[in-house]
Protein backbone atom coordinates (compact mmCIF):
# COMPACT_ATOMS: atom_id res chain seq x y z
CA UNK A 1 0.00 0.00 0.00
CA UNK A 2 1.20 3.26 -0.99
CA UNK A 3 0.65 6.53 0.62
CA UNK A 4 0.25 10.11 -1.38
CA UNK A 5 -0.75 12.64 0.81
CA UNK A 6 -2.80 11.12 3.63
CA UNK A 7 -6.04 11.97 2.12
CA UNK A 8 -5.84 9.07 -0.09
CA UNK A 9 -4.29 5.79 -0.61
CA UNK A 10 -2.99 3.22 -3.10
CA UNK A 11 -4.24 0.10 -2.75
CA UNK A 12 -3.53 -3.17 -4.37
CA UNK A 13 -6.58 -5.07 -5.35
CA UNK A 14 -6.85 -8.04 -7.84
CA UNK A 15 -3.23 -7.72 -9.16
CA UNK A 16 -3.82 -3.61 -9.60
CA UNK A 17 -3.12 -0.14 -7.77
CA UNK A 18 -6.68 0.77 -6.96
CA UNK A 19 -7.15 4.25 -5.38
CA UNK A 20 -9.03 4.35 -2.02
CA UNK A 21 -10.14 5.99 1.28
CA UNK A 22 -9.79 5.27 4.67
CA UNK A 23 -13.11 4.29 5.79
CA UNK A 24 -14.57 6.32 8.36
CA UNK A 25 -17.64 4.57 8.93
CA UNK A 26 -16.22 0.84 9.05
CA UNK A 27 -18.29 -1.42 7.72
CA UNK A 28 -20.05 0.50 6.09
CA UNK A 29 -20.58 0.48 2.34
CA UNK A 30 -22.17 3.34 -0.07
CA UNK A 31 -22.68 2.06 -3.40
CA UNK A 32 -21.45 -1.29 -2.91
CA UNK A 33 -17.72 -0.64 -3.16
CA UNK A 34 -15.32 -3.56 -2.34
CA UNK A 35 -13.90 -2.53 1.58
CA UNK A 36 -10.00 -3.80 1.89
CA UNK A 37 -8.61 -4.00 5.61
CA UNK A 38 -4.58 -3.70 5.80
CA UNK A 39 -2.87 -2.97 8.98
CA UNK A 40 -6.04 -3.25 10.77
CA UNK A 41 -7.40 -0.17 9.47
CA UNK A 42 -10.71 -0.37 6.56
CA UNK A 43 -10.28 1.21 3.05
CA UNK A 44 -12.90 2.07 0.26
CA UNK A 45 -12.17 1.17 -2.93
CA UNK A 46 -12.86 4.34 -4.97
CA UNK A 47 -14.30 4.09 -8.54
CA UNK A 48 -13.29 6.92 -11.01
CA UNK A 49 -16.29 5.43 -13.66
CA UNK A 50 -19.04 6.33 -10.40
CA UNK A 51 -17.24 9.36 -9.21
CA UNK A 52 -15.49 12.40 -10.82
CA UNK A 53 -13.01 13.34 -8.41
CA UNK A 54 -11.84 9.66 -8.29
CA UNK A 55 -11.50 10.11 -12.51
CA UNK A 56 -9.58 13.35 -12.14
CA UNK A 57 -7.15 11.81 -9.80
CA UNK A 58 -6.81 8.70 -12.71
CA UNK A 59 -6.21 11.74 -14.83
CA UNK A 60 -3.10 13.04 -12.94
CA UNK A 61 -4.71 16.09 -10.64
CA UNK A 62 -2.06 18.02 -9.42
CA UNK A 63 -3.49 19.80 -6.74
CA UNK A 64 -5.55 18.03 -4.05
CA UNK A 65 -6.62 20.16 -1.43
CA UNK A 66 -9.10 17.75 0.15
CA UNK A 67 -7.56 16.99 3.87
CA UNK A 68 -8.12 16.58 7.36
CA UNK A 69 -10.86 19.13 8.88
CA UNK A 70 -11.23 20.86 5.39
CA UNK A 71 -14.17 22.89 4.81
CA UNK A 72 -16.15 21.54 1.63
CA UNK A 73 -18.99 23.04 0.11
CA UNK A 74 -20.37 20.32 -2.05
CA UNK A 75 -23.10 21.55 -4.96
CA UNK A 76 -25.18 18.40 -6.52
CA UNK A 77 -24.49 15.71 -3.70
CA UNK A 78 -26.87 13.19 -5.76
CA UNK A 79 -26.62 9.96 -4.10
CA UNK A 80 -23.72 11.16 -2.34
CA UNK A 81 -21.12 8.81 -3.63
CA UNK A 82 -18.10 11.28 -4.06
CA UNK A 83 -19.30 12.97 -1.00
CA UNK A 84 -18.92 9.89 0.81
CA UNK A 85 -15.13 10.16 -0.10
CA UNK A 86 -14.38 13.23 0.78
CA UNK A 87 -16.20 12.83 3.75
CA UNK A 88 -13.43 9.67 4.59
CA UNK A 89 -10.44 12.08 3.87
CA UNK A 90 -11.64 15.45 5.82
CA UNK A 91 -12.43 12.98 8.96
CA UNK A 92 -14.28 13.86 11.96
CA UNK A 93 -12.92 17.84 12.25
CA UNK A 94 -14.11 18.09 8.56
CA UNK A 95 -17.20 19.40 7.28
CA UNK A 96 -18.76 18.82 3.88
CA UNK A 97 -21.99 20.77 3.42
CA UNK A 98 -23.49 18.63 0.56
CA UNK A 99 -26.50 20.45 -1.47
CA UNK A 100 -28.74 18.23 -3.89
CA UNK A 101 -32.39 19.61 -4.77
CA UNK A 102 -34.06 16.68 -6.01
CA UNK A 103 -35.96 14.73 -3.25
CA UNK A 104 -35.78 11.27 -4.17
CA UNK A 105 -31.94 11.50 -4.93
CA UNK A 106 -31.25 13.03 -1.63
CA UNK A 107 -33.72 11.15 0.51
CA UNK A 108 -31.38 8.35 -0.73
CA UNK A 109 -28.43 10.40 0.57
CA UNK A 110 -30.04 10.87 3.87
CA UNK A 111 -30.36 7.36 4.19
CA UNK A 112 -27.26 5.84 2.77
CA UNK A 113 -24.33 8.12 3.95
CA UNK A 114 -25.49 11.61 5.49
CA UNK A 115 -27.34 10.23 8.44
CA UNK A 116 -24.47 7.56 9.39
CA UNK A 117 -21.70 10.35 9.13
CA UNK A 118 -21.35 13.62 11.60
CA UNK A 119 -19.12 15.08 8.93
CA UNK A 120 -21.78 15.70 6.65
CA UNK A 121 -24.10 18.85 6.73
CA UNK A 122 -27.30 17.52 4.03
CA UNK A 123 -29.15 20.74 2.64
CA UNK A 124 -32.10 19.93 0.42
CA UNK A 125 -31.96 22.99 -1.76
CA UNK A 126 -31.82 24.76 -4.88
CA UNK A 127 -28.20 25.44 -5.72
CA UNK A 128 -29.30 28.79 -7.72
CA UNK A 129 -30.39 30.21 -4.19
CA UNK A 130 -27.33 29.82 -1.75
CA UNK A 131 -28.89 32.59 0.28
CA UNK A 132 -31.03 30.21 1.34
CA UNK A 133 -28.73 27.49 2.92
CA UNK A 134 -29.37 28.17 5.93
CA UNK A 135 -26.95 25.69 7.76
CA UNK A 136 -23.49 26.95 6.23
CA UNK A 137 -21.59 29.15 8.10
CA UNK A 138 -18.50 30.38 7.88
CA UNK A 139 -16.59 30.63 4.85
CA UNK A 140 -15.55 27.43 3.17
CA UNK A 141 -11.96 25.94 2.04
CA UNK A 142 -13.32 24.60 -1.57
CA UNK A 143 -16.58 24.39 -3.48
CA UNK A 144 -16.60 21.19 -5.33
CA UNK A 145 -19.83 21.48 -8.10
CA UNK A 146 -21.14 18.79 -10.16
CA UNK A 147 -24.73 20.20 -11.39
CA UNK A 148 -26.55 19.53 -14.66
CA UNK A 149 -27.78 22.85 -15.44
CA UNK A 150 -27.22 25.10 -18.95
CA UNK A 151 -26.24 27.60 -16.55
CA UNK A 152 -23.95 25.66 -14.39
CA UNK A 153 -21.03 27.99 -14.03
CA UNK A 154 -23.05 31.13 -13.43
CA UNK A 155 -24.42 29.22 -10.15
CA UNK A 156 -21.33 27.88 -9.33
CA UNK A 157 -19.37 31.19 -9.40
CA UNK A 158 -22.42 32.98 -7.05
CA UNK A 159 -21.77 30.20 -4.66
CA UNK A 160 -18.45 30.90 -4.32
CA UNK A 161 -18.95 34.56 -4.00
CA UNK A 162 -20.73 33.69 -0.99
CA UNK A 163 -19.51 31.12 0.75
CA UNK A 164 -15.53 30.17 -0.63
CA UNK A 165 -12.90 32.09 0.88
CA UNK A 166 -10.30 34.09 -0.55
CA UNK A 167 -7.51 31.60 -1.92
CA UNK A 168 -10.21 29.35 -1.78
CA UNK A 169 -9.76 25.99 -4.55
CA UNK A 170 -12.82 25.42 -6.57
CA UNK A 171 -13.91 22.42 -8.96
CA UNK A 172 -16.35 22.55 -11.40
CA UNK A 173 -17.54 19.74 -13.48
CA UNK A 174 -18.35 21.10 -16.73
CA UNK A 175 -20.89 18.73 -18.42
CA UNK A 176 -21.16 19.76 -21.85
CA UNK A 177 -24.26 17.56 -23.19
CA UNK A 178 -26.23 19.78 -20.32
CA UNK A 179 -25.10 23.12 -21.62
CA UNK A 180 -25.63 23.08 -25.37
CA UNK A 181 -26.10 19.60 -27.16
CA UNK A 182 -25.73 22.02 -30.75
CA UNK A 183 -22.04 22.66 -29.71
CA UNK A 184 -18.55 20.88 -29.70
CA UNK A 185 -17.81 19.86 -25.94
CA UNK A 186 -14.66 21.51 -27.07
CA UNK A 187 -16.19 24.81 -27.53
CA UNK A 188 -18.51 24.65 -24.33
CA UNK A 189 -15.31 23.67 -22.02
CA UNK A 190 -13.30 27.13 -23.75
CA UNK A 191 -16.61 29.07 -22.90
CA UNK A 192 -17.24 28.23 -19.58
CA UNK A 193 -13.64 28.62 -18.17
CA UNK A 194 -13.51 32.14 -20.28
CA UNK A 195 -16.45 32.63 -17.97
CA UNK A 196 -14.40 32.21 -14.32
CA UNK A 197 -10.90 34.69 -15.63
CA UNK A 198 -12.73 37.18 -13.46
CA UNK A 199 -12.24 36.02 -10.35
CA UNK A 200 -10.09 32.57 -10.77
CA UNK A 201 -6.93 31.72 -11.82
CA UNK A 202 -7.21 28.64 -13.43
CA UNK A 203 -4.86 25.67 -12.23
CA UNK A 204 -5.54 22.62 -14.44
CA UNK A 205 -8.46 21.98 -17.09
CA UNK A 206 -8.79 17.77 -16.71
CA UNK A 207 -10.51 15.99 -19.80
CA UNK A 208 -12.27 13.13 -18.19
CA UNK A 209 -12.11 10.51 -20.82
CA UNK A 210 -12.23 7.66 -20.65
CA UNK A 211 -14.13 7.28 -17.31
CA UNK A 212 -17.28 10.52 -18.55
CA UNK A 213 -17.54 11.33 -21.96
CA UNK A 214 -17.78 14.77 -22.34
CA UNK A 215 -16.93 15.74 -19.17
CA UNK A 216 -13.94 17.95 -17.92
CA UNK A 217 -13.05 19.12 -14.62
CA UNK A 218 -11.82 22.40 -13.89
CA UNK A 219 -9.91 23.65 -11.08
CA UNK A 220 -9.25 26.90 -9.89
CA UNK A 221 -8.35 29.20 -7.40
CA UNK A 222 -10.70 32.04 -5.79
CA UNK A 223 -9.16 35.34 -6.28
CA UNK A 224 -12.04 36.98 -4.19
Amino acid sequence: MEEVNQSFFWIKSEGEKKLATENLVPGNQVYKEKLIIKKGIEYRLWDPFRSKLAASIMNELKEFPFENKTKVLYLGASTGTTVSHISDIVGPSGIVFSVEHASRVARDFLDRVASLRTNIIPILQDARKPKEYFSVFGKVDVIYVDIAQPDQTKIAIDNCHLFLKKGGYFFLVIKTRSIDVTKSPKKIIEEEVAKLKTNFDILQLIDLHPYDKDHAMVIAKYRG
